[in-house]
């Protein structure tokens, strides 16, 4: 076994394979550009080597420099984490002639299924189903635009080295085509060093499932059955879950015994992810292999039991696999969620600044887990105690730590683990509810209100989900009723156990005794629900619309997370002072709770509401990112829905268009530049 590993990465994925190699006593190194110098996969490891600046193109994607690191510290392996190196064929080689193990697949296979054209073909020899398209290498813009229309629309455009949603564009016309090519190309470029297109037929309402592999240099491969991943968010998954809901055990088991074939039929050895297209009616098609760990891999580890990085570092020292096909049954039900430095209420935009406050939930480890958070294969007939549940949160990031405009914005992977899915969703909401981000944009919100949503918890779920459930975006959830009444009963009785810590202040007048009133008024997005507070030892008695609710908790003043029992049922609350009341967040909604006398109620309708001022004359940046291009100048006529610039940030390409028709008055951005949120790239006439 190796002493000594290097990975060939950063952030949450680095942090993670250190905590296996330090769980199988191997010393490992890390790699840092200037951004990361503080970051915490550098303080985990045992060693850490500085590569460069900022940007990957200058760092973590640059060969020659994890060479002269690998040197340096005498590392004997290597692994690649996802993104950046992990599926470049020029890097296992490069380690090769160092005399490195590659802690993933032979380079021959990342030649033939790491190129996505490649792949394709071969999986069409290999009689694997396949989605139509255009294998061959392209050359231009419009070139792109012919093959479309020959394919017809919807057309996929895909960077034949890419992942993680990068160089991705869905095209439904000629222009479409045009610039999602070149935005593509440019981000393949940026992000992997290659940018060569490829184009294939996009299947309307389909499934995103994949297939987990795992082979040895022994001839020995199975597959650890499925994850789906069709909640995304511009070809990124954002909610991914073991098994799938839509799958039955025929199509389980010919997905997963073509994925074998496919990785046998190029030698393959390590883990590796084949991924399907999946129609209405179970029928699967070929889109892709992933030659590396993938993002989602958890939710596998959770209802199996196997370590994937464990058993790709026994792999690449040479170690048969454990375990046999019929050893890897499914235990429970596991879902994912990625939590991004994203603001949901921005159209999902890139959001960069430091971490005020990070307090994710606490780990809890159950079913196939063992005790001391070691994952081990499940026995047949294991049957976990019904309320058992699991909480794991893989991360690279912590509280004061900063979130960097030149890498993707992922803060952490949340995953939940119970016998049914029914239970994992319950346990992923009550995990969200207690996980508190502050300082930057995030979509937590968005995250919860997913978990809540009824074709979600059905399992009735298409990769057009997050288009077709939230066309306009996400501007926060919206509670029924019966909730806002709970809400209210909440704030009421906080706002009591606030205003009783005022009437304890030392240094009061002699004789003066200030006393809570019972009768109050909460409201809540723009509701008014007239309350009574009746307090004795155990909690409050709410009276809400004439509905008495019981609240009891042991939330104090400056908390920031209040659990609460509201009418017998948990509720957990994020909890922020304002003028008047509180600031209250939980299950996607975020609304500001004002607590006031009857009279001061009253008086507070009185008071008119400031107007926000009016942007609709200039472009303004949506988020922190630097300018690629400015597509017009002054006095140029634009339409509606035309490309004005483009802005890069996380490493994606963001395309800003007119909203209505107009006269560009003036540009006050240029190409190369770096801007901050709201600066103004143009103003129209």
């Amino acid at each position: 076994m190796f002493k000594k590993i290097l990975i060939a990465n950063r952030g949450e994925i680095a942090c993670r394979v250190i905590k296996t190699a330090k769980k199988m006593g191997i010393a490992t190194v890390a790699v840092y550009s200037d951004a990361d110098r503080n970051a915490l996969h550098v303080k985990m490891a045992d060693e850490a080597v500085h590569i460069g600046p900022p940007p990957a193109n200058q760092s973590y994607i640059v060969i020659d420099k994890i060479v002269q690191a690998i040197r340096e510290t005498g590392a004997e392996a290597v692994h690649p984490g996802y993104g950046f190196l992990s599926e470049n064929m020029k890097f296992a080689e490069a380690l090769e002639k160092e005399g490195v193990a590659f802690i993933g697949p032979p380079s021959g296979a990342i030649e033939a299924m790491g190129d996505k054209i490649t792949s394709k073909k071969i999986a069409q020899e290999a009689g694997v189903s396949t989605v139509p398209g255009y294998m061959g290498l392209i050359a231009d813009a419009e070139e792109a635009v012919r093959i479309s229309t020959e394919i017809g629309y919807p057309v996929m455009i895909k960077a034949s080295a890419g992942g993680g949603g990068k160089g991705m564009r869905i095209a439904w016309t000629d222009q479409e085509a045009r610039e999602g090519f070149e935005s593509s190309k440019n981000e393949a470029a940026n992000s992997f060093g290659d940018d060569r297109i490829f184009i294939e037929k996009f299947v309307t309402t389909p499934r995103h499932i994949e297939i987990q592999v795992l082979a040895d240099t022994h001839g020995n491969c199975v597959y650890l059955h499925e994850r789906e991943c069709s909640i995304q968010r511009r070809n990124q998954k954002v909610i991914e879950e073991a098994p799938s809901p839509f799958l039955d055990a025929a199509t389980r088991k010919a997905m997963g015994e073509q994925a074998c074939a496919l990785a046998k039929a190029v030698g393959y050895a390590s883990a590796g992810t084949v991924e399907f297209i999946v129609d209405a009616n179970k029928n699967f098609y070929f889109l892709e292999m992933n030659t590396r760990l993938q993002v989602e891999h958890p939710v596998t580890e959770l209802i199996t039991g196997v370590d994937l990085v464990e058993q790709m570092i026994r792999v690449a020292a040479g170690e048969p696999l454990p375990f046999t096909q019929d050893d890897l049954t499914i235990n429970g039900w596991a879902i994912e969620s990625r939590l991004y430095a994203e603001d949901p209420y921005r159209n999902f935009l890139p959001s960069i600044g430091r971490l005020t406050r990070y307090r994710p939930p606490v780990e809890t480890a159950a079913g196939p887990l063992a005790d001391a958070g070691k994952w081990v294969p499940a026995q047949p007939g294991d049957q976990p105690p019904v309320a058992a549940t699991g909480v794991r949160n893989d991360t690279g990031v912590y509280e004061g730590g900063e979130i960097s405009m030149f890498y993707d914005p992922m803060i952490a992977k949340l995953c939940t683990w119970a016998p049914t899915r029914d239970q994992a969703i319950a346990a992923m909401r009550s995990a969200l509810d207690d996980f508190e981000v502050e300082g930057i944009g995030h979509n937590l919100p968005f995250l919860s209100a997913v978990m809540d949503h009824p074709k979600f918890v059905s399992g009735d779920i298409s990769t057009a989900f997050i288009a077709e459930e939230y066309p306009e975006g996400f501007q926060g959830a919206t509670l029924d009723e019966a909730e806002l009444e709970r809400v209210a009963a909440a704030a009421a009785a906080m706002h009591r156990v606030a205003e009783i810590r005022r009437t304890q202040i030392t240094g009061r007048l002699d004789n003066h005794e200030r006393r809570v009133g019972e009768n109050w008024v909460v409201t809540l997005d723009g509701r008014e629900f007239p309350v009574r507070v009746q307090a004795d030892k155990g909690g409050s008695t709410v009276q809400v619309n004439g509905r008495p609710l019981r609240v009891e908790s042991d939330w104090r003043p400056g908390q920031s997370l209040g659990r609460l029992t509201v009418d017998g049922a948990p509720l957990t609350l994020k909890v922020d002072r304002i003028a008047a009341g509180l600031r209250l967040r939980t299950r996607g909604t975020d609304v500001k709770a004002y607590v006031r006398r009857p009279r001061t109620a009253e008086l507070a309708r009185l008071m008119p509401e400031k107007a926000a001022p009016d942007t609709s004359k200039f472009l303004l940046c949506p988020m922190p990112g630097l300018v690629v291009r400015i597509n017009v100048a002054a006095g140029d006529e634009v339409q509606e829905g035309q490309s004005l610039a483009t802005v890069e940030a996380m490493k994606m390409e963001n395309i800003l268009r007119a909203e209505r028709k107009g006269v560009v008055k003036s540009v006050n951005a240029e190409a190369g530049q770096s801007l901050r949120v709201d600066d103004v790239i143009m103003e129209f006439e």
